[in-house]
Order: structure tokens, then C-alpha cells, then sequence
């Protein structure tokens, strides 16, 4: 009886010890991961070497996480008699059941490697802004099975993270955080370009936004009734870029319609008196 009792709690105290052995090893990888997110901080304006280094840190420490639960699980359910016994019978069909697993895990499967291929190829990465089913948003989390986009309006939008290998989606900040912005305004032909281009200029040195990289104003294109002029500026980031474009548009406008009125966009009418096209015609013949 006491060699019973003794042995069954031997046994308790082999599963505690591995538990609390699996759960030390799960808080010391989140510490050293704590440890790098403080150094890498992604409140940098230029953090593209931080969101590279914070995507793999995330899938590794959520795959490392993974596998000490799996070898912890594993390792208390052998510690049982009647589990090695089922094990030892499982052994002689393990090439059916390969096959049979390796149908059934296909999408897992597949999901991990996808993963493998983001956290070390990185199409996408932690707090990048992306271009996704038509919605702008950035990078929140990815885990092992799939991605979370936090979307401007603080939505957020979950999708498979094999969507990212599979189909194609715009990544606004792959290289770098930097980006330009664009300003279309559709004028009359009678609109002078190099008052516009000053004005841009003012509005661009004054503002705290712009990165004094890029400032162009260009006629791209002509329509029936109007000129499409684009200004281009740039930005560190995405967010301050859109703040300075809305910025731009509402100063250009208001330039526009205090100095040239008669330049924005009009339509033109051709009238014709009836009595006057009359009296025309009468000369005409007379000639």
C-alpha cells in the first residue's frame, strides 16, 4: 500500500516538476521577448529594422510556445503505462496514419509553412500599412494561422495567413516608412501653374508634416472642360502623409478661389440670338 501510494505521487511530482519546468521556459522566452520589443522600439518614424526583427520574434516565440506545450503533453501522457501501450500498438500502423494525418493536417500544415515563409521573407511585417480587400489598415498581429489588420476605423479584419502568399495586396511600407502623397484638383485652362507652384511651396516649408524630400506641381492630364494638376509631396509615414494631402487640398482650393476665381471648374454655354442670326443671314445673301 505505501509502495502504491508512494509511487503515484512520485508520479504527481514528475508531472508537477515537468509543468512547472515547460512553464519557466515559456516566461523566460517572453521575458528576452519583452527585452527585445523595449529595444526595438516602433515608435520610431524610420522602424522598418524594428517591425523586421518584432515579425519573426512573434511567429518564433508563438512556434517555440507551441512546441514545449506539445513535448509537455507528450511527455506527461508517456508517463502513463496505458498510454505507452497505445503508443506501442499506434506504431504499427503509422504509415496509414501518416497518410490519414497528413490529409487531415493539409491546411494546418499548410498555414505553418505560410507562416515560416511571412516571418522570414516578410511580404507583410508587425505595424505595416497595407491595402487589403479594398481597406486600409496596418498590421495588428501574426499568429501561426492568420493575420490581423487593425483598420482605420479601429475594425479589425482577419484573414488566413496563407491569404498573404495566395492573392496580391498592396504593402505601402515594404522598404520604407516614407511615403508621397498626391493631390488632384481639376481646373480651368485658364489656371496660371507657377502661382500654384509657390503657393505649394509655402504651404510645404510651414508645415511640420513635410519631410522635405519631394515638392512638384504638374499638369498630368487634360479633360474637355478641365486640367487635372497633381502636387506631389512627401511624407515620414503614411498617416502623416494623408493629414498633410487633406492638409494641401484645403489650402490650394482656398488659394484658388480668393486669387483665381474664374479658374475653377465651369461650364460653358454658346448662346445665340435668333433675331441676330437672322439679320446675319440677310447680309450674306445680299453679298
Amino acid at each position: 500500500m505505501n509502495e502504491s501510494i508512494m509511487a503515484q505521487l512520485s508520479r504527481i511530482i514528475e508531472i508537477s516538476l515537468t509543468i512547472i519546468f515547460a512553464l519557466v521556459l515559456i516566461r523566460i522566452i517572453k521575458v528576452l521577448e519583452d527585452y527585445f520589443y523595449h529595444k526595438y522600439d516602433l515608435n520610431k518614424e524610420d522602424n522598418l529594422k524594428e517591425r523586421k526583427i518584432r515579425t519573426q520574434l512573434q511567429f518564433i516565440r508563438k512556434f517555440v510556445v507551441s512546441l514545449i506545450i506539445l513535448v509537455t503533453v507528450s511527455i506527461i501522457l508517456l508517463s502513463f503505462e496505458s498510454m505507452r501501450k497505445i503508443g506501442t500498438g499506434l506504431l504499427t500502423g503509422v504509415g496509414i496514419g501518416g497518410i490519414i494525418i497528413g490529409f487531415a493536417a493539409q491546411k494546418s500544415l499548410g498555414n505553418l509553412l505560410a507562416g515560416f515563409q511571412i516571418a522570414f521573407t516578410q511580404p507583410i511585417r508587425i505595424d505595416d500599412v497595407l491595402i487589403v480587400e479594398g481597406e486600409w489598415g496596418r498590421v495588428e498581429e501574426i499568429t501561426l494561422t492568420y493575420v490581423v489588420v487593425n483598420i482605420w476605423d479601429q475594425r479589425r479584419l482577419i484573414l488566413p495567413i496563407t491569404y498573404f502568399i495566395e492573392k496580391p495586396f498592396q504593402n505601402w511600407t515594404r522598404v520604407s516608412a516614407q511615403l508621397l502623397g498626391t493631390v488632384f484638383l481639376y481646373l480651368d485652362y485658364t489656371i496660371p501653374i507657377p502661382p500654384l507652384r509657390d503657393e505649394l511651396t509655402r504651404l510645404l516649408t510651414d508645415h511640420p508634416l513635410w519631410d522635405k524630400r519631394v515638392n512638384v506641381v504638374q499638369l498630368t492630364d487634360n479633360k474637355a472642360n478641365t486640367v487635372e494638376v497633381r502636387f506631389l509631396m512627401s511624407a515620414r509615414n503614411s498617416s502623416q502623409a494623408f493629414d498633410l494631402r487633406c492638409y494641401v487640398r484645403e489650402e490650394m482650393i482656398a488659394f484658388i478661389r480668393a486669387n483665381y476665381p474664374d479658374s475653377l471648374p465651369k461650364t460653358r454655354l454658346e448662346y445665340k440670338d435668333s433675331n441676330y442670326q437672322g439679320a446675319e443671314d440677310a447680309v450674306l445673301q445680299k453679298k
